[in-house]
């Protein structure tokens, strides 16, 4: 098997920055997925969006931010991850790490980038066909990483 970039992909609330689920793959290609319980100080503010989740779910069914950054540090300490949405999840990442007073031991980078051979927004047209043709959700981690790992392999076969 071809050496696969390390890719990650972050649900937010409607705020853009509480993180609700997140996912992130493993050089094999596997997928690690999970809810986030919410940091008791993330739901002080005034209008706490959970999409479309329940709190009761986060909490009974999520992993505390905590654990998530441990995870990934056992996972990915130093190394880049490509994404699809770099703004988003910088944000929600950073609101991770900062929970903790720690800054992100990861950098993360657009996937689109991996590619030099692709037109400028090919790779984000082809996502979104991607999508389309396996019926899967752009708002859901687990989704987006199945069609960047499933877009990555299609684009390298293209190339041989």
């Amino acid at each position: 098997m071809t050496d696969l970039p390390a890719f990650i992909a972050i649900e937010t609330g409607n705020d853009g920055e509480l993180p609700l689920s997140i996912a992130w793959t493993l050089p094999d290609g596997r997928v690690k997925h999970t809810l986030i319980q919410p940091d008791n100080d993330w739901l002080e503010e005034e209008l706490v969006a959970l999409g479309e989740y329940s709190l009761e779910e986060l909490n009974s069914l999520g992993v505390s931010p905590l654990d998530v950054i441990r995870e990934l540090e056992t996972d990915h300490f130093n190394g880049t991850l490509y994404t699809a949405g770099v703004g988003y999840d910088e944000a929600a990442l950073s609101r991770l790490f900062h929970t903790y007073g720690m800054d992100p031991f990861v950098e993360l980078a657009p996937a689109e980038s991996l590619y030099s051979n692709l037109a400028p927004g090919e790779w984000y047209r082809a996502r979104g066909e991607l999508f389309s043709e396996l019926g899967l959700e752009p708002m859901r981690p687990e989704e987006e990483i199945q069609v960047m790992l499933a877009l990555h392999l299609r684009v390298q076969q293209d190339d041989v």
